[in-house]
């Protein structure tokens, strides 16, 4: 173990908070979290349980805080994404399900449009299960995904695809659907001058898809089973691709011969949400771990993991403390690296718990 890279700076109360996204607008720094669910009182703990008529938290960094800056109702709120296009600033909430059980899957996630004070509600589109939104541009096409679906008995008849969405001026549009049962995330990267799309699945194996100037068609398969995200990055004229996995191993891949190929493992389930970080001449990379265990018996209370690349390889180089951690983003604040980590389950399975900042050193 080497000297310490993380320093815990500030704690914000959540509940059930599924995703932390930061941004800057019109000078001011945001962060949006979206919130899964509440104790509902009388109920026992459990991840699948709660209150699901729940609020995006959108807050102001004010000085050593964060503050309020709006609510934005976002039942079982699942992922923000903040993207522009243009002169417009538009941030895109996945909701997975609304009530307090039974729940509906079958319900809109909104995509808000900032009105110089507030975001206000730009367009709501058809969805079920919604996990992620994620925005990339190829070309002068601005796309917009959405990761969706639950593959459970009860929802056999209901459940949908992930579907590609393209802004065509004046709203988002369908564009193309990827086959899907459980998804949960997008990651688009771009490979000997070829942009490809990276596509999370729980129950489908996770694929990597290449955009043929017309669609996104099939390249490879990156995991067989329970993927959750991804991130990549470039060390002496390589390019590696991490994937987390929850039931599993995470892995390492790197890019070789037009394809991904496994350069090494990274041990230990749980694996939920990537970063990387780079900072003096080093690479490092964050791994927040959900949980071990069933959905019924869950294991909350893990240690996640900063690796740090030395020798060619990834290297655990800290430890720290998640509860059922769902996200990670870092972002710059002054001359500072900041590390935003949300949490969404207490050690006995409530949605109590607190969003951490972290100051990173290398």
């Amino acid at each position: 173990m080497t000297d310490q890279h993380l320093t815990e700076r500030i704690r914000i109360p959540t509940s059930g908070a599924r995703a932390v996204a930061p941004f800057t607008l019109d000078g001011r720094s945001f962060l949006a979290i979206p919130q899964l669910s509440s104790d509902a009182t009388g109920t026992p703990p459990g991840m699948n349980g709660g209150d699901s008529n729940t609020d995006l938290l959108l807050l102001r960094r004010e000085g050593d805080c964060y503050v309020e800056h709006q609510r934005i109702p976002a039942p079982g709120g699942e992922d923000a994404e903040f993207f522009r296009i243009g002169d417009e600033a538009f941030l895109a909430v996945a909701s997975i399900r609304s009530g307090r059980g039974p729940y509906n899957y079958e319900i809109d996630s909104a995509i808000y449009t900032w009105d110089g004070q507030r975001f206000v509600k730009f367009q709501s589109v058809p969805a079920f299960a919604a996990k992620q939104w994620r925005y990339f541009e190829i070309d002068g096409h601005h796309f917009l995904g959405l990761a969706q679906g639950v593959s459970l008995p009860q929802h056999k008849d209901s459940n949908r695809p992930s579907v590609i969405f393209e802004w065509d001026g004046t709203q988002f549009r369908p564009f193309q659907e990827i086959p899907s049962q459980w998804a949960y995330n997008w990651h688009a990267l771009e490979l000997d001058g070829q942009h490809f799309l990276a596509h999370a699945d729980n129950v489908d194996p996770s694929r990597l898809y290449r955009w043929d100037g017309t669609w996104f068609v099939g390249h490879q398969t990156l995991v067989e089973t329970e993927g959750r995200a991804f991130a990549d990055f470039t060390v002496d004229g390589e390019t590696y691709l991490a994937c987390a996995v929850l039931g599993g191993d995470s892995v390492l891949l790197r890019w070789a011969g037009g394809r991904f190929v496994q350069h090494q493992v990274l041990a230990g389930a749980g694996g939920r949400e990537l970063a990387v970080i780079e900072q003096n001449g080093r690479l490092y990379l964050v791994r927040v771990n959900f949980l071990t265990g069933t959905r019924e018996n869950p294991t909350t209370s893990l240690q996640s993991q900063l690796y740090q690349w030395v020798d060619g390889k990834l290297e655990v180089v800290e430890q720290f403390p998640t509860s059922g951690g769902t996200d990670v983003a870092v972002y710059p604040d002054g001359g500072d690296t900041l590390v935003a980590v949300s949490n969404s389950l207490t050690a006995d399975v409530r949605f109590s718990t607190e969003t951490v900042i972290y100051s990173f050193t290398a």
